[in-house]
């Protein structure tokens, strides 16, 4: 495998400088049970592909779109993650480390860090157990086109392509639950945009998947929550210890 490489036209991330986002929100409080007994004592995102943690690779991506604060939301082991950032940043981006003694899921993740945004009026949220240098600013783009309040990189070949999108690039049904095949089904690729404004759509201490608010929003409003399919680049989930092997095997850095 190739190495990691994020490679952005300079003028395309100036047109963006305008609206550009300075937070995003890692989730890194998984239990990483697939990937057991890997897991039994370190966080799953730090275990280490290509000689360094995994959750490195997903901070270098957003990176290069000009990402200024990292949030990482931690449950399991969560004192490995303070040794492992014993400065509290990386490569000069500091690291705000929220600590959940019950596991809130991820819409319960991002609304227990709402009081860390107040100055943000969007971040964006990425899936820290993928590998992937998939372009960032179409999805971007497409948030700020469409005036979403939540806007999903999709890929449209995948293990598991259970969200729909519509011709007009808006998603019309996740999991199979509102029926709507609009006109292609995709694999969600674990990165998104959320205005702070959906966050009153979540309730503060609930247990609960993005995925039940996402519908909510669809049945109020059909255009609420935004797409786009993003098939270039590579992407990996590791999800489990033979992708992790072959990740490692692949020579990944």
């Amino acid at each position: 495998m190739h190495r990691v490489n994020f490679c952005w036209d300079d003028n395309s991330v100036k047109k963006m400088q305008t609206k550009i986002i300075k937070t995003a929100f890692i989730l890194g409080a998984g239990l990483g049970t697939r990937l057991r007994p890997l897991t039994d004592n370190t966080p799953k995102l730090l275990l280490e592909i290509g000689g360094r943690p995994i959750i490195t690779y997903a901070m270098e991506h957003l990176r290069t779109i000009g990402i200024k604060r990292f949030i990482v939301n931690t449950h399991h082991c969560p004192d490995k993650y303070t040794k492992a950032f014993p400065e509290g940043s990386w490569q000069g981006i500091p690291i705000t480390f929220r600590h959940e003694p019950i596991l809130l899921d991820t819409a319960g993740g991002i609304k227990n860090i709402e009081d860390l945004i107040e100055a943000d009026e969007r971040i964006i949220v990425y899936n820290g157990d993928i590998i992937t240098n998939l372009p960032i600013l179409p999805l971007l783009e497409r948030h700020f086109a469409l005036k979403t309040e939540v806007t999903l990189a999709l890929r449209s070949r995948g293990p598991l392509l259970n969200v729909n999108i519509d011709q007009d690039g808006y998603i019309c049904d996740l999991r199979h639950t509102l029926n709507n095949p609009g006109i292609k089904s995709c694999l969600f690729a674990g990165l998104y945009i959320v205005e702070k404004q959906f966050l009153q759509r979540l309730q503060a201490g609930n247990v609960e998947s993005i995925v039940i608010p996402l519908i909510k929003a669809i049945r109020q409003n059909p255009h609420s929550i935004g797409g786009i399919i993003i098939d270039e680049g590579y992407w990996h989930d590791v999800g489990t210890v033979d992708e992790y092997n072959k990740l490692n095997l692949a020579g990944i850095s």
